[in-house]
């Protein structure tokens, strides 16, 4: 049992029935009005069509390159679709370095353009024609399947001269100017799109697409009458479009104050991006560490933890001086750990603070303080797709999830669960689906089936 203490000090962590239904019930108002034309600047939550309306029948064929950018890497992909709902991949991890994250646009799209050019050479298949699907991971508004204007950067990028502009045309740009490949920009998404078509291939019942991992974010299929932003053209052919939500930015007009704690103000205070991507900085790998280190700290300080270290003052030091020192992997591995043993906490506690031997009580107040941080984490994403799923007609929904911290927190996933059980409709029926190969394989299926469609 972890002492009252503790528990007191993490209680802003927990959310009430009443808070959980209230931040349900705003974030339905808010995409509300992101679908609505006459509201839609207004909303935090931009819901913006993406001009993906075919989903994956599992029958398509052929090779198509997939580009998937959204962090410190980027991964290039070859995808070779079989029919019958298979696939084979080859993929290759690519770094950005930290000065291009930062530096011109153009040299970023330059990079980009180098690593496709190698990989294609690599696989032998520079003199073929490859449709690419881009994956390109913020927040933008898309003109058309293959044209994305970048409304603003996030997750650490801040180049300058690409806010505003059609990334789509700027990796054609970049292509062209090497000119060494025949590669044609056939789609632009996002990756919660890219993961929705990935789990679509699989699944036909696959409605909803999300990302927790650097960042958050969710996509779902909407009919397109109640898009009001899709040009209308492409509402003639189709019924349905799938929605980039862009939930991250949701809190963004105050809706979250009333269950955002001192910590997550800090975590929002020292961002590049103070006052934007709310819901992300309270769910998302980037910031989740971050929440624990400031937690941890204001433990040390009040003598609430590590009491009988000796070395207090430096631990306190430790933490204070190093913003990055609590990585969100770490609260995966202590989450994971078993009681009494905790190995990895105990191994955690002596890399980053030199401290040898935690006492198990020690551990588990630890433990507590990672659990009601990724707990409310997932608490949010769950209020979110239930949110959708609820506006979605058919009575069985699958949503399709991928993401680091998805992937690698060992209860993520029954955190979730456990709250859209309270939240999604009692007459529908949900599963959840880890997302194979991620939104690489998405984005080359979107390809495909906007090269089948022209």
């Amino acid at each position: 049992m972890v002492d009252v203490e503790i528990r007191e000090l993490m209680q802003p962590f927990v959310l009430s029935d009443y808070q959980v239904q209230e931040v349900y019930r705003r974030f339905c108002n808010e995409t509300a009005k992101g679908l609505r034309r006459s509201t839609h600047d207004q909303a935090s939550t931009k819901c913006f069509p993406t001009y993906v309306q075919d989903l994956p029948t599992g029958d398509e064929m052929g090779k198509y390159l997939a580009l998937d950018l959204g962090g410190t890497n980027f991964r290039v992909l070859l995808v070779t679709l079989k029919g019958h709902h298979d696939a084979t991949v080859e993929s290759q991890i690519y770094p950005v370095p930290k000065d291009l994250m930062t530096g011109p646009g153009v040299q970023l799209f330059d990079h980009i353009a180098e690593c496709l050019a190698k990989f294609v050479a690599k696989h032998d298949m520079d003199k073929a024609y490859l449709p690419l699907g881009f994956t390109f991971s913020f927040p933008c508004v898309q003109l058309g399947l293959k044209e994305a204007m970048l409304t603003r950067w996030t997750k650490g990028f801040s180049c300058p001269g690409v806010e505003g502009q059609d990334v789509g045309q700027m990796l054609h740009d970049a292509i062209q100017r090497r000119g060494d490949a025949e590669i044609a920009v056939v789609a632009l998404l996002n990756d919660t799109t890219g993961t929705l078509m990935s789990c679509a291939h699989r699944n036909p019942e696959c409605r909803v697409g999300v990302i927790v991992g650097t960042g958050c974010n969710a996509c779902y299929v909407e009919q397109v009458e109640n898009v009001e932003l899709l040009d209308p053209n492409f509402k003639r052919s189709r019924s349905q479009v799938i929605v980039n939500v862009e939930w991250g930015a949701f809190g963004e007009n105050g809706q979250l104050d009333f269950v955002r704690t001192d910590y997550d103000r800090e975590v929002d205070r020292k961002s590049i991006n103070r006052s934007e991507q709310l819901f992300e900085k309270m769910t998302a790998g980037m910031y989740l560490g971050e929440l624990v280190r400031l937690v941890l700290l204001r433990a040390l300080e009040r003598n609430k933890i590590f009491k009988l270290c000796p070395k207090r003052a430096a631990f306190v030091a430790v933490l204070q001086n190093n913003v990055d020192i609590f990585e969100t992997k770490h609260i995966s591995e202590i989450e994971e750990d078993s009681f009494p043993e905790f190995t990895s906490t105990r191994r955690i506690v002596k890399e980053l603070f030199g401290l040898d031997k935690a006492s198990v009580e020690d551990c588990q107040k630890l433990k507590y303080i990672c659990e009601c941080v990724a707990r409310r984490a997932a608490t949010l994403v769950a209020i979110g797709i239930s949110g959708l799923i609820n506006k979605i007609p058919d009575r069985k929904v699958v949503v399709g999830m991928d993401g680091s911290v998805y992937r690698l927190h060992p209860k993520f996933d029954s955190y979730i669960r456990e709250m859209m059980q309270k939240l999604v409709k009692p007459d529908k029926e949900f599963d959840i689906m880890l997302s194979e190969d991620g939104s690489g394989r998405g984005a080359a299926l979107v390809a495909a089936v906007a090269s089948k469609s022209t």
